[in-house]
């Protein structure tokens, strides 16, 4: 059963939503994987802590966050992601991993991928790893009223920021030169 709290805001809104059961889910692209859907259409749930406040960050399940460009955007010079034992008590009735992107449920502002916006339909962990809730966007947005934000992620296939790709060649060389030899044996 979704959460509580979930089922009754979203039956009160009168809004029409489907719930699915399927095998466990731990992450977004696991539950695209589940429901059979387009990764672009499952909403990844990241809880972030943002100037000591806590708050949602909503993409994609293919996406990352770029956290250098999310600071940027939101005007901040502290946004990480929450540590899990410090907010899985205000998500009552849901797994640790599986919070619907609902802030509003849980007193927490929530910023949404433009992307996301552009869907016609999205699916999300419904408060449980093996039940989702799938349901127009249109009324998702509705209901969340979310921050839509253009930038702060990666999309599937992007470039690497320059940074990591020097950080990865330094690691492969130190590899190379590190590696015993067999010369003499």
């Amino acid at each position: 059963m979704p959460a509580k709290q979930l089922k009754t805001f979203l039956d009160e809104a009168k809004v029409e939503y489907m719930r699915l059961t399927h095998p466990p889910a731990y992450t977004a692209q696991q539950l695209a994987h589940h429901v059979r859907i387009a990764g672009d259409r499952v909403v990844k749930t990241v809880v972030i802590e943002l100037d000591g406040k806590m708050a949602m960050l909503v993409m994609p399940a293919t996406w990352r966050v770029r956290w250098d460009r999310l600071s940027s955007v939101l005007d901040t010079d502290f946004v990480d992601l929450a540590d899990e034992q410090e907010f899985q008590d205000r998500f009552p009735d849901c797994e640790v991993g599986a919070m619907p992107p609902f802030g509003s449920l849980f007193g927490m502002t929530v910023y949404c991928a433009e992307a996301l916006t552009e869907q016609p339909e999205l699916a999300f962990a419904a408060g449980s790893h093996s039940e989702s809730i799938h349901m127009k966007t249109r009324d998702f947005l509705n209901l969340v009223q979310p921050v839509v934000l253009t930038q702060g992620f990666n999309r599937p296939g992007a470039r690497k920021p320059a940074w990591l790709i020097r950080t990865s060649r330094r690691t492969e060389r130190r590899k190379e030169t590190s590696s015993p030899s067999l010369a003499g044996y």
